[in-house]
């Protein structure tokens, strides 16, 4: 019984820091997602600064869909997304955020409907600027350095040659089902990228 809505995705935020220097960085696997829709569908990004973030526009199955990589830091995310999502009348469950994730391994992708922020500052920052959580996650595993100490260094580091073949993987498979996400077929993408990963 699902209990999540089936509106088609409008929406695919992409978590990460603007700038070379977090580019190669683990918590970026998000900006690498949509990074790889644009590369797919044959889009570039550009600068938008009324929405604060870089903007692009894929159609996909005919529907067309928004790709955002917010260029404020990571924990100011929020105000990209709602400036973005209130200027289209994009509502909370069309939206769909890709970020990292600690709890899973590199490799394993998780779609995910609503739930807390689990500590991540991008999540943290657009559930209080968009009033909810009921929002889309694609959930990129990128392992745990196995203390809370540890974090915020590892996060802010390249994965192993090793570990980003597999996050990279794992995210051409999550582009596999746009299709799914964009026509609200939720549960067939679910079923179709957690076979996969």
């Amino acid at each position: 019984m699902s209990t999540h809505p089936s509106h088609p995705i409008r929406l695919i935020v992409g978590l990460g820091n603007p700038g070379s220097d977090y580019a190669p960085t683990r918590h970026n696997a998000g900006f690498w997602f949509v990074d790889l829709l644009a590369d797919k569908y044959g889009v570039t990004f550009r600068a938008d600064s009324k929405f604060h973030g870089q903007v692009a526009k894929i159609t996909v199955a005919g529907k067309e869909c928004w790709l955002l990589k917010p260029s404020t830091f990571m924990n100011r995310s929020g105000q990209s997304v709602s400036s973005l999502a209130k200027y289209y009348k994009i509502n909370l469950g069309e939206v769909l955020v890709a970020h990292d994730e600690l709890d899973m391994a590199p490799g394993v992708a998780r779609i995910k409907f609503g739930g807390g922020h689990a500590g991540h500052n991008g999540l943290r920052d657009i559930i209080s600027a968009m009033g909810g959580k009921d929002f889309w996650r694609l959930r990129v595993g990128i392992d745990h350095p196995g203390s809370a100490a540890k974090v915020v260094n590892y996060v802010l580091g390249r994965p192993s040659k090793q570990d980003e073949q597999a996050i990279m993987g794992i995210l051409d498979e999550s582009g596999r089902v746009m299709p799914e996400l964009v026509s609200g077929e939720f549960q067939k993408a679910m079923n179709r990228l957690h076979a996969a990963s």
